[in-house]
Parts: structure tokens; C-alpha cells; sequence
């Protein structure tokens, strides 16, 4: 394993990445917030360099770029807003489209993909609009493709803020989230197996791992932003405070410019 200044000279190495990656997925993802990715992202660039393993031969940049992707793939699966049917309904409308469109030499209507296809327009129009939504696939070949030159020193340092906040953030999580952070982007353990040991169903097993990147979301917004936006975790307000606290505590003097809450255990 790399000693503590290897890892933190990795990270801060690589945090341009994460910016990168995750402004390039939310180009093509539009309704996943940039600064949820960012988090997301961040959180898996930490993780990557405390289980990065240089015996393996694989340059770290490669690795983090897997594990960072990894991450955003199953945030975006966490909060994905199509079933299955949907997607199907999606799938056969924008071929019906691509028919026409390559028949006609002119994009097709709405109104004549309704009537090929047998249906009212208010429902093509709907397909369509949900088209429009539909996450582009992460498998694309170039977000892998970084520039060489991307290093912005305004940008890199406002990420390594981020990081250093996210790790004393995970640290304050509650133990049975903090295990599942632990066991899902450290361990890379499938949520199916941590689910059996911890003894609970596979959905309660992705709620928490889901609550908990809204907390360190929130923490993020506390302690490292410039402007203060409405907490997303779904927790109480004594419990979000108390986290907080515990982040303060952990935060060097200078960084914590705030009076922490009472202290309310979980």
C-alpha cells in the first residue's frame, strides 16, 4: 500500500480528472447536477489511492479513471428515472424516427411517427421527450481520452478543498454507512454480497450507500462551498447537525468558521 504523502501526492495529481470526467458526462447527462458527479467523482479518487496497489503495474491514472467511471455509473443507476418499459417505449420510437427521417430526407414529425406507429401523439411526443433525457453510455471511448494539458490551477485547488473536506466527511459518516462506502468504492465488494453480511435486502443496502453520498453532498456544500444551498439528505435535521459536528471537529481550526451544533449521536 503507498504511504501517506505517495497518496496524497496521487490525489491531488489526479483531482483535474475528476473535473474532466465528470464536465464530460454531465455534457451528455444534462439532468445529473455537475456538482453531484464532482462529489461522486472525488469520493472515488480517494478511494482509488487508498486501494491503489503499484505491484498491480497499472499507472494510477488509468485505475482512478476506471474507478471514477465506476462511480459515476452507479450513481447514475441509483437515481435512474426509467423502467424498463419506458426504455422500451423509448427504443421503438426513436427508430420509428430514424426510419422516416432517412425515408422522408427531413426529420419526421410527430404526427407522422404517431401514425405509423398506431399511436396518439401525446404519447410519441412523450417518447420523445424522454429520448432526450436518456443518459448517453458510459462505455463511449472518449472519456477516456484526456488532454495532456489540463491541469487549472483555480480549478485544482478549489478540488483539493473538496477532498480534503470529503475525507474528514467520510471519516463523520454513521459506522453502518461508513461500512458501506467502505465496502462498495474501497472494496469493490457487489452490493448483493455486502447486503447478505450486513443482513439486510439489496435495496436497503443501495438506500444507504445512496444516503450517504447525499450527506457527504451536503457536507461538501457546508464546508467547501462559496454559496450555502438547501441540505438533499433525508435525514433529521439533529442528525445532519450532528454529522456536521463531527466534521468540525475533525476540520484544522482555520477551516472551520462555524459554531458546531450539540452533539447528537446516531
Amino acid at each position: 500500500m503507498l504511504g501517506h504523502a505517495e497518496r496524497n501526492r496521487l490525489i491531488e495529481e489526479n483531482l483535474p480528472l475528476v473535473g474532466y470526467l465528470a464536465r464530460d458526462l454531465h455534457s451528455r447527462a444534462t439532468h445529473v447536477p455537475l456538482e453531484e458527479l464532482a462529489s461522486v467523482g472525488a469520493l472515488a479518487l480517494v478511494t482509488a489511492a487508498d486501494a491503489f496497489d503499484p505491484a498491480l503495474g497499472v499507472p494510477f491514472g488509468a485505475y482512478a479513471r476506471r474507478r471514477i467511471l465506476g462511480a459515476f455509473a452507479d450513481e447514475m443507476r441509483s437515481m435512474d428515472w426509467a423502467s424498463r418499459g419506458i426504455r422500451k417505449r423509448i427504443k421503438e420510437t426513436t427508430a420509428i424516427r430514424d426510419t422516416l427521417t432517412a425515408r422522408l430526407g427531413r426529420s419526421a414529425t410527430a404526427d407522422e411517427i404517431a401514425e405509423t406507429m398506431g399511436l396518439p401523439r401525446t404519447a410519441v411526443v412523450e417518447a420523445l421527450d424522454d429520448a432526450a433525457r436518456t443518459v448517453t453510455s458510459l462505455d463511449d471511448a472518449s472519456v477516456l481520452e484526456v488532454p495532456s494539458a489540463m491541469t487549472l490551477p483555480d480549478e485544482a485547488a478549489v478540488l483539493r478543498e473538496r477532498r480534503d473536506v470529503l475525507e474528514r466527511a467520510v471519516a463523520a459518516l454513521p459506522p453502518r454507512m461508513r461500512a458501506i462506502v467502505q465496502a462498495v468504492y474501497i472494496d469493490e465488494r457487489p452490493v448483493k454480497e455486502i447486503a447478505a453480511e450486513l443482513g439486510v435486502s439489496h435495496s436497503a443496502v443501495s438506500q444507504q450507500r445512496a444516503e450517504a453520498i447525499r450527506l457527504l453532498r451536503d457536507a461538501l456544500e457546508r464546508f467547501a462551498a462559496e454559496e450555502q444551498v438547501e441540505p438533499i439528505s433525508r435525514v433529521s435535521v439533529e442528525t445532519r447537525e450532528a454529522y456536521f459536528t463531527r466534521i468540525t471537529a475533525m476540520l484544522p481550526r482555520a477551516g472551520r468558521g462555524m459554531t458546531p451544533a450539540a452533539s447528537v449521536p446516531l
